[in-house]
């Protein structure tokens, strides 16, 4: 399997793609303004405890206040706490070093929020789930910090190897190595990734997260909660660090200083790949070039189909997300249909597989697959569907197949579900149902580039339109794009945009800014 990693970032959002052989199996969208992501730490503030719940409401800057809920505070809690105050309350403002710290007794398993937190008290939180919906971020007072290897967590001591690895010698050797250079007052958890690395590249990393702690810990005595401490990597350094494999060959992106950062990390962490790091530099849209927006458009719909003429069709609410898996126009004798059945439901396994991936999805997810008689059947399904969702980095739990063919599966969600939309808005009636004729579309574009050109005095520009308008401009020997050119710009350039609705165009000044050409009379 080939890996490849796309990076589009423009003005308002950066979106990542991963393919493999080409597919599409994961997009993130990050608003470029967006602070309060999975992994940052802050300074907050107790603003309201909730006994109902053994739960709080905590201040971190977000407009909606933040949940605690008692079981996420951590065993170490108590540990932490005494530290923050001698943190806080130090005149000189010194930092004490956590290995001279004295390890506390863990809080109680089954206690109650009031006898940890009062209102007004001041703590050091992390996001575990961002603001999804009409809920804030969902905090942990249990600080991790995440490595491509290792994870690091302070006020404990700790070894912890991940379950995935199943070789007993090798579980034996990364913990006596951990052992032997793991500080005082820390804990770590090996990840999967640490499998048969070396020392050094154990050793290296978890210094650099011992140092990232330290470095951050520094500002605490200067803040005034609520505060940041400590911002996540950007989502696509975290993406790397937590999927970057063997198997990734190419990695290519649209902006210099996104690049850069990248290339910086893959150079660390594997200085033989660093080369598949790739700056893009076209014109057309880096989304169109590797053929992701056609695939974005038909895989985020309500109606999803697959191969056979068979289609998923995906509802979702805010608690759960149903799943119906339907033939289609797949037609087959009586004495088949058993078997028809099952085709069609092992390959909307490896759709649904896909789709969770590709949109997010959590929480609690129903699959109405179609009913099949044959109880052999339905395990060959459910441990297909198993198989399909082992390399799913979210939690998950599946549950075999009832008698009524459906199957429920538990997702781990800590973002909210990716919604793209897949219908268009006509941009040439703006919902009137009227518009010009589309032959005059061509006109109406040539006296928005005289306008461009002679009011605005603008020379050097780009237009993106749909690749069916931009055939028609560049057909003929002689065609409209060179005239166009002749009369008004050699600088013009005209790009076709498979994201643009049929007669939807925008312009671009050279540093990429959108000028907003539109004109709602002329459409009316």
């Amino acid at each position: 399997m080939i890996s490849e990693l796309v990076v589009d970032v423009n003005k308002k959002e950066v979106s990542i793609a991963v393919l493999e052989d080409k597919n599409l199996v994961e997009l993130q969208k990050e608003a470029q303004s967006e602070s309060f992501a999975v992994g940052n730490i802050y300074l907050g503030k107790v603003k309201k405890l909730l006994p109902g719940l053994n739960a709080a409401f905590v201040d971190v800057g977000y407009k909606k206040e933040a949940f605690l809920h008692y079981q996420d505070l951590g065993a170490n809690f108590n540990t932490q706490q005494a530290y923050l105050k001698q943190l806080l309350n130090d005149p000189k403002k010194r930092v004490p070093p956590i290995n001279k710290v004295q390890i506390l007794p863990d809080i109680e398993k089954d206690g109650s929020i009031g006898d940890v937190l009062t209102v007004g008290q001041e703590l050091l939180v992390q996001i575990a789930k961002e603001p999804i919906s009409t809920k804030g971020p969902r905090l942990t007072a249990e600080l991790s910090l995440a490595g491509r290897f290792l994870v690091l967590i302070p006020f404990a001591n700790k070894i912890s190897i991940s379950t995935k690895i199943k070789s007993n010698e090798e579980r034996a050797r990364l913990r006596q190595l951990l052992q032997s250079v793991k500080p005082k007052n820390f804990s770590v958890i090996v990840r999967t990734s640490a499998e048969e690395k070396r020392v050094a590249e154990l050793d290296w990393e978890l210094k650099t997260l011992v140092k990232r702690w330290d470095d951050n810990l520094i500002k605490v005595p200067k803040l005034k909660a609520p505060a940041v401490v400590y911002e996540e990597t950007a989502r696509t350094v975290a993406i790397i660090r937590d999927i970057f494999n063997s198997s990734f060959e190419h990695i290519y992106i649209n902006d210099k200083d996104v690049y850069t950062s990248i290339y910086d990390y893959v150079s660390i962490i594997a200085p033989e790949k660093k080369d598949i790091v790739k700056l893009y530099k076209d014109e057309l849209p880096i989304f169109d070039k590797f053929g992701i927006t056609k695939q974005i458009k038909s895989s985020f719909g309500r109606t999803v189909t697959y191969r056979g003429g068979a289609y998923l069709i995906i509802e979702h609410t805010e608690a759960m997300h149903v799943i119906d898996v339907n033939s289609g126009n797949r037609t087959k004798g009586s004495t088949e249909q058993e078997k028809t059945a099952f085709e069609v439901n092992i390959a909307a396994a490896d759709e649904i597989a896909r789709q969770l991936r590709l949109r997010d999805m959590g929480g609690i997810i129903v699959i109405d697959f179609i009913d099949m008689a044959d109880i052999s059947n339905r395990q060959k399904l459910f441990e297909h569907m198993t198989k399909m969702l082992a390399h799913d980095r979210a939690k998950h739990n599946i549950l075999p197949l009832s008698k009524f063919c459906l199957m429920q599966i538990t997702r781990q969600r800590v973002r909210p579900i990716l919604e793209v939309r897949t219908s268009e808005d006509c941009p040439s009636c703006l919902g009137t149902g009227k518009i010009k004729s589309s032959i005059l579309f061509t006109d109406s574009l040539e006296r928005k580039i005289d306008c461009l050109v002679n009011k605005h005095h603008v020379k050097k520009f780009t237009l993106h339109i749909h690749p069916y308008v931009a055939a028609y401009i560049n057909k003929g020997i002689y065609p409209l794009r060179l005239k166009w050119k002749f009369k008004y710009s050699w600088h013009m350039k005209i790009i076709p945009n498979q994201n643009l609705a049929f007669l939807e165009y925008k312009f671009y000044d050279q540093e990429r800014n959108e000028l907003d050409m539109q004109d709602e009379r002329e459409i009316k």
